[in-house]
């Protein structure tokens, strides 16, 4: 068997969070629909718009390394957005669903967080520069995102889903 370097570890995860990209993009629409607040409605918008960015900046790092843009299943994507699933079922039509839907954008973001974050000191080790920075810009991104999504739930999601028990 083949001894497994950092390289090859760099393009699994790469093509994990690509997989994992694509699955987001798909999602966000029916975030945005379900969502109660037009602010929330309008965030997982945006957020579908910079997903679309992310894609192609993580098909140009898949150039840069010399190496085929393809997906990978990712079982954690996979369950962070099944429970953003549940979250819609579950709490349809109540005060308690906008604030469940920003925790489950949330989980996603830190998942991304993590993956560029460790993907960006990688590519860096392995001396590919003009992927970090472009690694780091979707990081930059979703960072910002993971802050947005914390200003709209304690800007009024959370308190409202307290209900008749904040009153």
């Amino acid at each position: 068997m083949a001894e497994k370097t950092l390289d090859n570890l760099f393009y699994d995860t790469l093509k994990d969070i690509y997989y994992a990209e694509r699955k987001i993009l798909k999602s966000l629409p029916k975030m945005a629909r379900g969502a109660q607040s037009p602010d929330l409605k309008a965030a997982f918008e945006k957020h579908r718009e910079e997903t679309e960015g992310q894609i192609e900046r993580l098909q140009q790092v898949f150039e840069i390394i010399g190496k085929r843009a393809m997906g990978k299943t990712c079982d954690a994507i996979e369950g962070i957005l099944a429970e953003g699933e549940e979250i819609l079922e579950e709490y349809k039509g109540t005060d308690a669903l906008d604030a469940g839907l920003i925790a489950a954008a949330q989980a996603v973001e830190h998942y991304e967080i993590t993956r560029y974050g460790t993907l960006k000191r990688w590519a860096a080790l392995l001396g590919y520069e003009d992927a970090a920075r472009l690694l780091d810009e979707t990081l930059q991104e979703e960072s910002r995102t993971d802050e947005d999504l914390t200003a709209l739930a304690d800007g009024r999601a959370n308190e409202k889903a307290q209900g008749a028990d904040a009153r």
